[in-house]
């Protein structure tokens, strides 16, 4: 946290229920020690598609070989293994690519039926026991919902985590789905890293919360030339739509057995960053490295730095087109026109819900905007909002304190302006009603 982290991770495939406890209760007294708001975003595993064993534990697969996957239990062999998910075998088509192990051997399909498809070998390489099966052409009819991954939401949920990132996203139903779950209890995040997401991916965005760009297998199924657009694609629709963007995946991954990142991975992170991603991430960097403090430490100084760049040469443009739906989108999109012409040092927001500072996070993240709320879950939440901090905020207002002589008393106690700098300040009439912001102010801070 000291170094530069917002949000934990706890990814649900190495965790157990006992594991999440105890992870959730040290981040929450980590937060009251440092007086911060942390998120915690909690990663379903989501179905995991491997093949079955093999006799002597491996085989190796050459160049033109007809190779089968069948249902029947017994060990594989040099000619077929057992691909123990019967709707795969059921919705496999002809000329469909089949990619073994991260796509280090991969088929194509040249003959199916109900119990077993025959697929042709187009890269050569060594099969092993239950390696990982991805299917970049093919629509699997499953929920990305398994029964663990319903066991492992229930015990998030009830754990009290912000985010909630389901894997292995194919359709917008996939997302509905866990959302009828968690009842706003948490927000929900898509990771986008299968073909079949990117081909609905407006209306995947529409139905979420934010999105993830889940490198790893979104560059198996779609193929590494492919990635660096499609990253900037999904960025920038997901920014267009008022969503939060996270981009994920090797970012930094020479620093699990190194103290400093090479220049490439600079260059990668800084390059999300000046796209427009809210927030980047690291996993095994900091799950299983050498250097978990100092990979934080570098990847906020790459940030910073690529910010300072982009704010002085690319100020975002605000759209101006638009038919706001929401007077709170509006209220939002007047102050950033307003900052955009004039010095303010900061924006302060008195938000229930955060909507307001999303809407302000998505046009300009040069000028530091103050998410000044009550409810924690809010102050957790807006930490994935890029430029956006959390404060908290309890309105007491007497007869000889207004509104005004606290907030200014707020910021310049946290030494986060100076007497007689302008800020923008927005809120709500009614205190207390989500989406409820109806006001700006522009004043200038004095004791």
């Amino acid at each position: 946290m000291r170094a530069g982290a917002d949000v934990f991770r706890i990814n649900m495939s190495h965790t157990d229920h006992a594991a999440l406890a105890a992870y959730v209760r040290l981040i929450r007294e980590i937060e009251a020690e440092l007086s911060c708001a942390i998120g915690i975003l909690a990663d379903l595993q989501g179905p995991k598609l491997r093949i079955g064993a093999f006799e002597e534990g491996s085989v190796h697969l050459r160049k033109g070989d007809v190779f089968v996957f069948d249902s029947d239990p017994a060990p594989g062999d040099a000619s077929r293994v057992r691909l123990p998910h019967p709707e795969i075998l059921a919705a496999l088509k002809v000329n469909d690519t089949i990619l073994i192990d991260d796509g280090r051997v991969r088929l194509h399909v040249v003959e199916t039926s109900a119990e077993r498809a025959h697929a042709v070998v187009d890269v050569a390489g060594r099969l092993s026991n239950r390696k990982g099966v991805s299917l970049p052409d093919t629509e699997i009819p499953i929920s990305s919902m398994t029964p663990k991954d319903r066991a492992d939401l229930d015990a998030a949920l009830k754990e009290g985590v912000d985010w909630v990132a389901i894997s292995f996203v194919q359709r917008p139903e996939d997302v509905i789905e866990v959302k009828q779950i968690t009842q706003g209890r948490a927000l929900v995040m898509a990771k986008i890293e299968k073909p079949q997401a990117i081909t609905r991916l407006e209306e995947v965005i529409e139905v979420s919360d934010a999105l993830m760009v889940a490198r790893g297998d979104l560059g198996v199924e779609m193929g590494h030339a492919a990635l660096t657009g499609l990253q900037k694609t999904i960025i920038h629709q997901t920014r267009h739509r008022n969503r939060v963007v996270i981009t994920a995946t090797q970012m930094m991954e020479s620093m699990i057995s190194s103290p400093v990142p090479t220049r490439a991975e600079v260059s990668d992170v800084a390059n999300a960053v000046m796209d427009g991603t809210d927030a980047v991430m690291l996993s095994a960097e900091t799950a299983a490295g050498k250097y978990p403090v100092k990979a934080v430490a570098a990847m906020a100084e790459v940030i910073e730095g690529a910010e300072t760049y982009h704010t002085s040469h690319h100020r975002p443009r605000e759209r101006t087109e638009i038919t706001f739906a929401h007077t709170d989108e509006a209220i939002a999109h007047s102050v950033m026109y307003a900052a955009n012409h004039m010095h303010v040092r900061a924006i302060v927001a008195l938000t229930e819900s955060g909507s307001t500072t999303l809407w302000m996070s998505r046009l300009r993240s040069d000028i530091p905007i103050y998410a000044f709320t009550r409810h924690e879950a809010t102050r957790r939440r807006v930490t994935l909002y890029r430029g956006v901090y959390p404060v908290m905020f309890e309105e007491r207002v007497g007869e000889t304190r207004s509104l005004f002589d606290v907030v200014f008393g707020m910021l310049l106690d946290l030494q986060l302006v100076d007497e007689g700098d302008y800020v923008i300040l927005t809120k709500g009439e009614r205190a207390g009603v989500q989406g409820g912001t109806n006001s700006m102010q522009i004043l200038q801070v004095h004791r």
